[in-house]
């Protein structure tokens, strides 16, 4: 056990140990007129008692999903997470795990990892997962970066109905790409297939459109392929992975990057995060995919094994050698991922999903018979919908939440031309009494 000096001697010795007289000796370099001079305005001292009350007290002024019945969505969803995952996920041997370098003393990890690739290809219908990154916003512009590499052209394509936040950090990654953007018009809510017919030329990389999109409404990329194909272009599918318990795999239809944002799988939200994007594609890019990929092997027993393999990231291979330089693959929240897809099964997650599709359907109906709220698309919806009014959604969302309820998201505040529009997300979780609760509710604002 090293010794800690406490006392005034102790601190001079050590200063002077050193070559300085004072601790503010050690401080010289910064410039007088930038160093704070006074006292910081810092409580004094709690107990260990005094401290859990004061900590309780502030977390109590959240308003969160376990005070509130919660209806907000654009990319974050109150889904039911079994007990199961919690349990597997908190085992020290997976949450303090670092990369599986060594595969002799990591095979429990990077089975797991595997075994998430695999439900993450069946999910999506493709030939290869990566071992999940960041999130969905980043597994977008990896997927741009991925179509560039692999057409060797530079204009991408995305629809205006992506989510604002995935479409702004693409547009932050590509501050140094250099790539070129363009950004297709709605109508209805929903991207027009001829739009991408007439925009996608000899010089695309790649079309990124999003289904479910932000509005919560399905699109039609299966209507997009052969246009884009037949340009020589990659088609690339941002989805909700829930809904693909009841829609069409991207991969049946031709996609050939899927990607989205996994926080639907058994993770919490967690007021924003960490969360996991997800993402796969076709066998013919596995090279170019980005962070890496775990691989099923045998070892010198023939006896199966795991092992990283495709690690194409800068910190495995030379910098400009590398496809990414994405540096961590959320392993914990792809485990809870792999703990929950594997907790649910083929038909639990249909089931999912369909309840998803049903509640959020029933709510849409029953807030829209108070006559204070419309559809604002007449396309179909999975869990999320988007609703006009009168009424801002500020003060809505004010009014609910005196009632304990959360919700709904400001639409105008990604997109100003649609005023008073807000959205509304419905899952499994939310009974029908909640749902007659949030439309009674609606039906009092003023």
């Amino acid at each position: 056990m090293k010794y800690i000096p406490h006392t005034d001697e102790d601190r001079k010795a050590m200063l002077a140990s050193i070559g300085v007289e004072s601790v503010e000796d050690l401080f010289a370099d910064i410039p007088q007129e930038v160093r704070f001079g006074g006292k910081m305005d810092i409580p004094k001292a709690m107990s260990e008692l005094e401290l859990q009350s004061h900590l309780a007290a502030l977390a109590s002024r959240n308003a969160y999903a376990g005070s509130h019945v919660c209806f907000l969505g654009g990319g974050t969803y109150d889904h039911y997470i079994p007990a199961v995952v919690d349990h597997v996920v908190s085992r020290s041997e997976f949450y303090t795990a670092y990369t599986p370098y060594q595969p002799e003393v990591s095979q429990a990890v990077l089975q797991t990892i595997f075994q998430y690739q695999t439900m993450i290809c069946e999910l999506t219908g493709m030939d290869v997962s990566n071992a999940s990154m960041y999130d969905g916003a980043s597994a977008v512009a990896e997927a741009a970066i991925m179509a560039r590499a692999s057409t060797r052209r530079d204009k991408v394509i995305i629809a205006g109905t992506m989510h604002p936040e995935y479409t702004q950090t693409f547009k932050t990654y590509n501050s140094g790409l250099g790539l070129e953007i363009v950004e297709l018009p709605f109508a209805g809510g929903v991207t027009d297939p001829s739009d991408v017919k007439k925009a996608v030329d000899d010089k695309t990389a790649c079309v990124i459109v999003q289904t479910p999109n932000f509005f919560g409404l399905i699109e039609s990329p299966k209507d997009m392929v052969e246009a884009v194909h037949a340009a020589g272009a990659l088609l690339v599918v941002v989805c909700d992975p829930i809904s693909l318990g009841i829609l069409e795999a991207p991969g049946k239809y031709g996609a050939d990057i899927v990607m989205g944002e996994g926080q639907s799988l058994g993770n919490p939200m967690s007021f924003g995060g960490p969360h996991l994007g997800f993402f796969a594609c076709q066998a013919k890019n596995a090279r170019r995919i980005a962070g890496r990929v775990v691989g099923q092997t045998v070892d010198s027993r023939g006896q199966r094994g795991f092992v990283l393999t495709l690690q194409t990231r800068e910190q495995h291979i030379r910098r400009e050698k590398a496809t990414s330089n994405i540096c961590s693959n959320q392993a914990l929240n792809a485990l809870a991922a792999s703990v929950y897809l594997s907790t649910l099964g083929k038909q639990g997650i249909r089931e999912v999903a369909e309840l998803c599709v049903k509640k959020a359907h029933y709510a849409a109906k029953k807030i829209e018979a108070t006559g204070r709220f419309e559809l604002a698309f007449e396309a179909p919806f999975f869990k999320e919908f988007t609703l006009k009014s009168d009424m801002s959604a500020c003060r809505v969302s004010s009014h609910l939440s005196k009632h304990n309820i959360l919700g709904p998201l400001d639409v105008s505040r990604y997109y100003p031309e649609l005023k008073n529009h807000m959205s509304f997300a419905v899952t499994e979780k939310r009974s029908k009494q909640e749902i007659d609760e949030l439309a009674a509710r609606l039906e009092g604002v003023r």
